[in-house]
């Protein structure tokens, strides 16, 4: 039974793309690649689609012209289990032009969206204490990366601060 696996419409890098992403994410590979024949309207050898892994998920990648750009509608979310991880993959996926958005999102110098998000978050937000997983929300709408240690602070105090009394 056909598995769906995403495709990305990249300009004319695709190729350039791939390679960044094997390289950021370690283990992958260039699966299949079709490129230009001699005499047609790009030089022979052009790379023009193909398939990539990640892991253990399969991507199709083409170079299909300026028509159509990535946005927000679709992006790919990374789990991370712990800070170094979280800094890792947001520093790496911004690497020379990418651009960091609100609450773990970014886009990488490709313009795909990605988000990088603690399970610690995850935890925080599912505290079966509203105070706790409140603070852990308004926090985390503050945020930029998504920092581990400032999640669970402002859990914390909330959850140590004291109760009104009713009056």
């Amino acid at each position: 039974m056909p598995s769906p696996r995403p495709s990305l419409w990249f300009n004319d890098n695709a190729e350039e793309a791939i390679a960044f992403y094997i390289s950021v994410f370690g283990d992958g590979e260039l699966l299949d690649a079709a490129r230009m024949p001699e005499g047609g309207p790009a030089p022979a050898g052009t790379f023009l689609a193909g398939e990539f892994r990640l892991r253990d998920q399969v991507f199709a990648a083409m170079n299909g012209g300026p028509e159509f750009t990535f946005n927000e509608a679709v992006s790919f979310v990374i789990d991370c289990k712990d800070q170094a991880e979280v800094d890792y993959f947001w520093d790496s996926l911004l690497a020379d032009g990418g651009r960091e958005d609100q609450c773990g999102w970014l886009k990488d110098k490709f313009g795909l969206s990605w988000q990088v998000v603690p399970t610690r978050l995850i935890e925080l937000l599912s505290d079966p204490n509203p105070a706790r997983s409140s603070a852990a929300m308004q926090a985390m709408l503050q945020m930029q990366k998504i920092v581990i240690a400032d999640l669970e602070a402002a859990a914390d105090a909330a959850a140590s601060a004291p109760t009104p009394t009713a009056v």
